[in-house]
């Protein structure tokens, strides 16, 4: 006779959380999501997704008409229902600080351990610095009624944004970090469809699990800024990044992706991620080890810096008064996230600069205009752009590329487009009479 299958909890409904207690519904397992916000909870279980992610609406709807997927708001109802507890809440940059704020994985692993009665397993997904799962294994076993029946595990989420149901039914990985064998067997048996259909699995230790993630982001990072550094170069030197990217691709010891010069990387993640990473090591005492990853953010800053640039140079070095239509305002396409978007960044700073900036994305244009009420919005990226001096590309979305320019060209004040993603063919834009411009090509 086989064992059933765990049931699973979810703690914390945001992006991470929510997508994984979906998608877990739908693998077949009984899951309860639970979150503090009760507006949250609200909206999830009317079968509406409180962001925005492809595919995930249609999967919530399968998942609560399987009557596999509910969501509440109390802390002693997951201790008694769920077997498996996943936590993925967020782990924010610090205020005034680039250390990691643990303030929600602390209170909800707290909240979550006083009622833990029976043998179970807690398992972190957040990412945290490297130490924090030795110091919860101690919190669960001191605060848990069923003491050291209860168990702790890491398993790290490689999430890409725009990406995430297929990133989390079929991911390039597993990583499960483990104190026991039980721990082990029973992630296995959670993930039991995902490994089935061939997904590597990497058992290990709780810190080289907690340092995957980081270092993952670190890395893709690093050669996002590599890249836009020789941007720099080009810059000075009359050359063009995109050939030299090219170039560098064939490598096969270098590879094309994340090699793409441009406005650089912003979001939840890898900007908070590589500074609270940084912070880690100094307070370990291997700083210099990855001091390099200073000048990593310091590079992607000044690719929005000089993006502002282009367009002072475009308008003769006066900003006041000119009008920019900026198409994008999440951090990248297919999300309607805004958390440090470089293309919001952008497009406040042209406003402080005395700009007259409408901003146009199809989907981060609400969560734009909460963050930035004296940004104007528009709906479309042709009647956004009409009477513009200068049309700015922010974010990469499909139909920004596939804009006619000059069906675009017919409704401005004036034929300039800066490209801060690469996105834009430069041969086209230039037949229809634009002046283009874009970093790190001559």
């Amino acid at each position: 006779m086989t064992d059933p299958a765990p049931r699973l909890t979810v703690i914390g409904t945001g992006y991470l959380g929510a997508t994984h207690a979906i998608c877990m519904a739908v693998l077949g397992f009984d899951v309860l999501g639970v979150d503090v916000d009760p507006g949250k909870i609200e909206r999830l279980n009317a079968g509406e997704v409180p962001f925005f992610e492809p595919g995930l609406p249609e999967l919530l709807a399968k998942a609560l008409d399987s009557g596999r997927l509910r969501f509440g708001t109390d802390a002693e109802e997951a201790g008694e229902f769920g077997d498996v507890h996943f936590v993925c809440v967020g782990t924010p940059q610090r205020q005034g600080s680039h250390a990691a704020d643990l303030s929600h994985v602390d209170g909800s692993v707290e909240a979550l351990a006083r009622h833990l009665r029976r043998p179970s397993l807690v398992v972190g997904k957040s990412t945290v610095p490297v130490g924090t799962a030795a110091r919860l294994t101690e919190l669960v076993r001191r605060t848990a009624p069923a003491g050291e029946d209860v168990q702790l595990a890491w398993n790290p989420e490689f999430l890409r944004e725009g990406h995430a149901v297929e990133d989390t039914l079929r991911p390039d990985r597993l990583v499960f970090g483990v104190a026991s064998a039980w721990a082990e067997e029973r992630l296995r048996s959670v993930f039991a469809p995902v490994i089935e259909r061939g997904t590597p699995v990497v058992v290990t230790d709780l810190p080289t699990a907690e340092l995957v993630k980081v270092a993952a982001n670190s890395f893709l990072a690093t050669k996002i800024s590599y890249i836009n550094a020789m941007a720099e170069v080009c810059e000075a030197t009359g050359a063009d990044v995109t050939v030299l990217a090219t170039a560098l691709g064939h490598d096969d010891r270098i590879g094309g992706r994340f090699l793409r010069p441009g406005l650089g990387f912003g979001g939840g993640c890898l900007p908070k991620d590589i500074r609270a990473f940084t912070h880690r090591a100094e307070e370990l005492g291997v700083g210099q080890a990855v001091a390099f990853l200073r000048e990593v953010d310091g590079i992607n800053q000044r690719r929005r810096a000089r993006t502002v640039d282009l367009v002072r140079e475009l308008t003769g070095g006066e900003l006041a008064g000119v009008r920019v239509t900026a198409l994008g305002a999440a951090f990248k396409p297919d999300s309607d996230d805004i958390r440090d978007a470089p293309a919001l960044d952008v497009a406040r700073t042209l406003h402080r600069a005395g700009a007259r900036v409408t901003v146009v994305d199809p989907a981060a244009a609400e969560n734009a205009r909460r963050a930035c009420p004296e940004l104007e919005y528009g709906t479309d990226a042709i009647a956004g752009a009409a009477g513009a001096d200068v049309v700015l590309l922010l974010t990469e979305w499909s139909q920004f590329r596939e804009i006619d320019p000059r069906a675009m060209g017919a409704v401005v004040a004036r034929r300039r487009v800066v490209d801060g993603r690469h996105a834009l063919d430069p041969v086209a834009w230039r037949a229809a009479g634009w002046e283009y411009r874009a970093l790190g090509r001559p």
